[in-house]
């Protein structure tokens, strides 16, 4: 037999009397409740991109460094090798990948034998380096010789090519000028 449904009186009266909770709110993800402790445990134990930022000229050189930025490194489940994602600038991508053997060889080297196994590559904008080195700076034109040290050198070279008197020419200033500098640097 059907059980009639409760008149809207009824339901003020059922529902006065029953204390209503708020609705419960629902778990966090596990892995956003996680991540400021997996961030602490990686500083301290792990050795993640972030880690190979800093050093990455020196682990791929100089010419990949310009074009390609670690992005993500990926740590495989029960110790397998794990996945590097790198940024790659446009068109340097075709060459990353052909070099990809390489690099792996080389940030293995960086984080220990078999931490990465693949490359991921993703085109994108790469900003500069932050520790970029510098790039050594052209020396100033030396100061001009004194007529008599340019006379010696003019005579010194008169017996050489002519295609390799004003390169001779320009290296006798410069050997001149420094060493003009340092005998005027031990005189003060």
């Amino acid at each position: 037999m059907r059980r009639p449904l409760p008149t809207d009186a009824e339901v003020r009266e059922i529902l006065s009397r029953r204390r209503t909770r708020p609705a419960p709110r629902p778990v966090p993800r596990a892995g956003k409740a996680l991540t400021p402790l997996i961030k602490k445990l990686d500083a301290q134990f792990g050795r993640g991109a972030g880690a190979l930022e800093p050093r990455w000229r020196e682990i791929v050189g100089d010419r990949l460094a310009r074009v390609t930025r670690p992005q993500k490194l990926t740590k495989g489940k029960g110790g397998a090798p794990g996945v590097l994602e790198l940024r790659v600038a446009g068109a340097a991508a075709l060459l990353v990948q052909h070099q990809s053997e390489d690099i792996l060889a080389r940030v293995n080297l960086f984080l220990g034998a078999g931490s990465v196994d693949r490359l991921r590559i993703a085109q994108g904008p790469v900003a500069p380096l932050k520790d970029a080195a510098a790039r050594p700076k052209r020396a100033a034109k030396p100061a001009p010789l004194p007529a008599q040290a340019e006379a010696d050198l003019a005579a010194s070279i008169a017996a050489a090519p002519e295609e390799l008197r004003a390169a001779l020419a320009r290296l006798g200033r410069a050997a001149l000028s420094r060493a003009d500098l340092s005998r005027r640097d031990g005189q003060d």
